[in-house]
C-alpha cells in the first residue's frame, strides 16, 4: 500500500493525476490507499474515490507548510506547483518566491523527517532549463542556460532534486515537460498558452489570435502524454537513473502551421479558419529564446511514451475534452 501527496494539485496537470488515480489506484506497483491533495487553493476532493483523500490549502513557500504533511510520510510525492512561464516573467519576486523557495522549502521538509525516510518524488521541470543556441536535436547531454526566470527557477529545482537524491534524503526524478498541449479551459499566464488557445479556441467556436509565426517550431505533448510520464516516473527503478535524475520527456516538434495543418486535418477549414494574426513581439521574443527539438531517447529507452502526432494530440483534446465532437 501507498500513501501519495500531489503538491499543486488544484492546476490542471494535478486534477487530470488525480482523475487518474481514480481510475487506476496503483503507483509503482503498489495499491494506493491514501492521496492528500495540496495546493494554493483548497483542491476539490473526488466523491466516491476508492483510498481515502484529505484536501488542503497550504502556501507552498511559507517556511513550514509543508511540514505536517510530509511528517505523515507519504510514499510518492508529486511536486507540480509552479508559478507559470509569462507570470515569473513579469514578477521576478513572485517567480523565485514560488518556483524556486517552494521548491526549497518542499525538499526541506522532506529532509527534516528523518528516521531513514526517503520518498520517492517526481518533479515537474520543463523544457525551458535550455536555452539558445541550439543543436539541431537537444539531448540529455546538452548543457543549461535558460533565458527565462522561469527556466533558471527550474534549473535550480532540478540540481537540487538531484543534490537531496545524492545526499539520501529522497528518491527523485525530474521531468522536463514539452509544452503540454492542448490545456483545456481558460487561458493561463503562460507565454506558450497560445500554442493550447489555437486549436482550442477554434473547436470551441470561437476565434484565436496566433502572436507569432506560422514558422515557429515547439515540443509539444498533450496532458495525457503528461499524465503517463508522471505515472511512469513514480514507479520507475531509480538504480537505472544512477545520479542524472532529471530527464527530456518524449514529444512531438511541430511548426505553428503544423499544428494548424492538424487542426484543419481533424476538424475541417472552417475551424481552422478561425485562426488570425495577432502579433504579439513580448510572446514572440520569449518562444525565439526557447527549443524545439529534443532527442528523448534515454527517457524511450525507460520506457516513457508520448503522442505519435499532433493530429493525436489534437484527437486527444476531442476525445477527453470535448465529448467527441466540436463547433463545426
Amino acid at each position: 500500500m501507498s500513501r501519495v501527496l500531489i503538491v499543486g494539485a488544484a492546476g490542471m496537470i494535478g486534477a487530470k493525476l488525480t482523475v487518474r488515480l481514480l481510475a487506476a489506484p496503483r503507483l509503482g506497483g503498489a495499491a494506493v490507499d491514501e492521496v492528500m491533495l495540496a495546493d494554493v487553493v483548497a483542491p476539490t476532493a473526488p466523491v466516491a474515490a476508492p483510498f481515502k483523500v484529505t484536501t488542503q490549502a497550504v502556501d507552498l513557500a511559507a517556511p513550514g507548510a509543508l511540514d505536517g504533511l510530509v511528517a505523515s510520510r507519504p510514499d510518492i510525492i508529486f511536486h507540480l506547483a509552479a508559478i507559470v512561464s509569462g507570470e515569473a516573467e513579469a514578477d521576478f519576486d513572485k517567480g523565485y518566491r514560488v518556483n524556486l523557495d517552494g521548491t526549497r522549502q518542499l525538499f526541506e521538509a522532506i529532509r527534516h523527517v528523518g528516521g531513514g525516510y526517503r520518498p520517492r518524488v517526481v518533479f515537474t521541470s520543463s523544457i525551458a532549463v535550455f536555452g539558445a543556441p541550439f543543436p539541431e536535436a537537444i539531448d540529455d547531454e546538452f548543457f543549461q542556460t535558460p533565458l527565462t526566470s522561469y527556466g533558471t527557477q527550474k534549473a535550480i529545482g532540478e540540481l537540487l532534486l538531484a543534490d537531496y537524491t545524492r545526499r539520501g534524503f529522497m528518491d527523485g526524478v525530474g521531468i522536463r515537460l514539452p509544452t503540454i498541449c492542448v490545456r483545456p479551459g481558460k487561458a493561463n499566464k503562460a507565454a506558450s498558452g497560445f500554442f493550447s488557445g489555437i486549436i482550442r479556441e477554434p473547436l470551441a467556436g470561437q476565434e484565436a489570435l496566433l502572436p507569432v509565426s506560422e514558422n515557429v517550431r515547439h515540443w509539444f505533448a498533450s496532458p495525457r502524454a503528461a499524465i503517463s510520464f508522471l505515472i511512469h516516473a513514480a514507479g520507475i527503478d531509480g538504480a537505472k537513473l544512477g545520479d542524472r535524475r532529471n530527464l527530456n520527456m518524449p514529444g512531438v516538434s511541430a511548426t505553428v502551421g503544423e499544428e494548424i495543418a492538424a487542426l484543419r486535418k481533424v476538424a475541417g477549414e472552417a475551424v481552422a479558419r478561425r485562426v488570425r494574426p495577432g502579433p504579439d513581439a513580448t510572446i514572440a521574443r520569449i518562444v525565439a529564446g526557447w527549443p524545439s527539438n529534443f532527442d528523448a531517447s534515454r527517457a524511450t529507452a525507460l520506457g516513457f511514451r508520448a503522442d505519435a502526432s499532433f493530429e493525436d494530440i489534437v484527437r486527444a483534446h476531442i476525445a477527453d475534452e470535448l465529448g467527441g465532437t466540436w463547433v463545426h
